[in-house]
């Protein structure tokens, strides 16, 4: 008997061997024990191309009409990406047109599992990254600066006064970006980060270049501030701390610590350090991701990319090893949100098995290349990623009966 969602999920399919994978998964793993309703919406760069990309505004509308999402790893194109597809235009991050409209924040997590240990000795306990959702080069103008130049900030209010700020004059060829925020995303973003904390009981970190950028880093840490201070009871029920440090202080301090707390990150470095912390735990492909809006809608995906290298080998008809447990937690992670929201434990059951399922086989030395050389005792070998999903199916078919 398959375990039956009550409402549907989101589901937006994605680019590459990331694609492949995420087949696998449903077909493997979830469509054999689930009978689930599926909202699904192809995000994979040639039909955004073909609909301008209409479907990933309509597959985040759907996000915010259902609750719950998730989403396969997506190609991003550059002028190189745009060649090899033909497209009409580079076309922008999915991701961040997701984030924009749910103006969500994004909280990723470390997988551990006992046979891996981080890389950094110190850390004992996942470091979870909040990144801020919106803005900065992900919503930025640029331009290239021909010859010589002035380049000026011009601020026009609605009751026709200016105000113009000198940024540089060229002497010579250059580029220049101009990026922006706003106080509601910042104020949402801080106040998702001390949520989440409270809720995990974890502490928050904060860093920012306040000393350098006095206005735009000064007025996050600001808000921040303020967000903090509205919270004091609540944080110090929960028996957490709120830090706020330099960014590059920051970064030095995670490294010496035993890790343990939500790391509350600006845009783009959240987007870096992201990276950082999922390789300094083990691989890219074991790390949680999820987009929170502050109106309790949730997507899951992926921490990594679309895994191209790997791709290729494919389309040559040589089978990888590439790690689909990211992927697989981005489906537990919503099939989880999906029974808490419907008040269905057999499906919360079912999450929880199917994760049990993935870090035990990991455990019990069946992993994928990308593990091998991390894992502590290494195994003799490492095994092919439909090896590893019917390893785990196994496991998952034993515990449901």
């Amino acid at each position: 008997m398959k375990i039956k969602l009550k409402n549907p999920i989101v589901e937006m399919d994605g680019d590459e061997m990331a694609r492949v994978i995420w087949r696998i998964i449903k077909e493997k793993l979830l469509l054999p024990f689930l009978d689930m309703e599926i909202k699904y919406f192809d995000l994979g760069i040639i039909n955004r191309d073909a609909t301008e990309d209409r479907v990933t505004i309509e597959a985040a509308e759907a996000i915010k009409a259902y609750g719950v999402g998730v989403k396969c790893a997506t190609i991003t194109p550059n002028a190189e990406r745009v060649r090899e597809f033909n497209l009409k235009k580079a076309w922008p991050s999915p991701n961040a047109t997701i984030r924009a409209i749910l103006d969500g924040t994004v909280f990723r997590k470390p997988i551990m599992v006992k046979n891996i240990p981080p890389l950094v000795k110190t850390w004992k306990k996942p470091i979870i990254i909040g990144r801020h959702a919106y803005g900065d080069i992900y919503k930025s103008a640029e331009a290239m600066i021909e010859g010589n130049a002035l380049v000026e900030l011009k601020i026009t209010h609605d009751d026709g006064s200016e105000k113009i700020i000198p940024v540089h004059r060229f002497n010579g060829s250059g580029i220049v970006m101009a990026i922006h925020n706003l106080d509601s995303s910042i104020r949402s973003f801080a106040r998702a980060c001390i949520n989440y904390a409270i809720d995990q009981r974890v502490d928050i970190w904060f860093g920012a270049k306040d000393t350098i950028s006095k206005t735009y880093h000064g007025r996050f840490r600001d808000i921040f501030r303020e967000e903090i201070e509205a919270k004091k009871e609540e944080i110090e029920k929960a028996g957490i701390h709120y830090r706020y440090m330099l960014i590059d202080d920051a970064v030095a301090q995670v490294l010496k610590s035993e890790g343990g707390m939500l790391w509350a990150c600006m845009n783009y470095d959240g987007d870096v350090m992201s990276d950082m912390i999922a390789t300094g735990f083990g691989s890219l492909g074991m790390m949680t991701s999820v987009l929170v809006s502050p109106d309790g809608r949730f997507e899951y995906e992926a921490a990594h990319g679309t895994v191209v290298r790997h791709y290729r080998q494919y389309l040559r008809g040589e089978p990888t090893s590439t790690n689909p447990v990211a992927s697989i937690f981005a489906w537990t992670g919503a099939l989880r949100k999906r029974g808490e929201l419907d008040g269905t434990e057999e499906v919360i059951a079912f999450a929880d098995r199917l994760e049990r399922a993935v870090i035990e086989t990991i455990e019990s030395g069946i992993m994928t290349k990308d593990l091998v050389a991390l894992a502590e005792p290494g195994p003799e070998r490492y095994v092919f990623t439909e090896e590893f999903m019917e390893a785990v199916k196994q496991r998952l078919t034993a515990s449901s009966q």
